[in-house]
């Protein structure tokens, strides 16, 4: 890694099939030691199950009311200033309790690849964006 400043660019949030809309503010083959994501989850929305392999994250929550379950963790309420560590390999999904977007960032060590993403929803996946 190198000294640099990544500027925030708002156009760059695309929505997901887990239901949230993602601005990946930092992830590069440059800095493959962590990736920071600013996730945003619709009032009323509820993410996918999934899991990421070989790849720790932490939610930090910048705005919003939500519950996040963490693998067997019975569902917890999380609001501005909290963070919610999940493991490698742990499901997890997030759902948006409030009447505003839930916002947090999502930091992964290593940073996060497409490949390490799966999908352990029972629920048959809809294509493009969140309801």
């Amino acid at each position: 890694m190198k000294e640099e400043v990544r500027r925030a660019d708002p156009q760059a949030e695309f929505d997901t099939r887990e239901r949230c809309a993602i601005n990946e503010l930092s992830n590069s083959a440059s800095d493959p030691g962590v990736s920071i994501a600013q996730a945003r989850v619709r009032p009323g929305v509820t993410t996918r199950w999934h899991r990421l392999r070989g790849v720790a994250e932490r939610y930090v929550i910048l705005g919003g009311r939500g519950d996040v379950e963490v693998g067997d963790m019975a569902p917890q309420d999380v609001g501005p200033g909290d963070v919610v560590l999940i493991p490698p390999g742990c499901r997890q999904r997030i759902a948006n309790r409030g009447g505003t977007d839930l916002v947090f960032l999502a930091i992964c060590t290593p940073r996060f690849r497409d490949d390490a993403y799966e999908d352990v929803d029972d629920e048959p996946a809809s294509g493009g964006a969140p309801a």
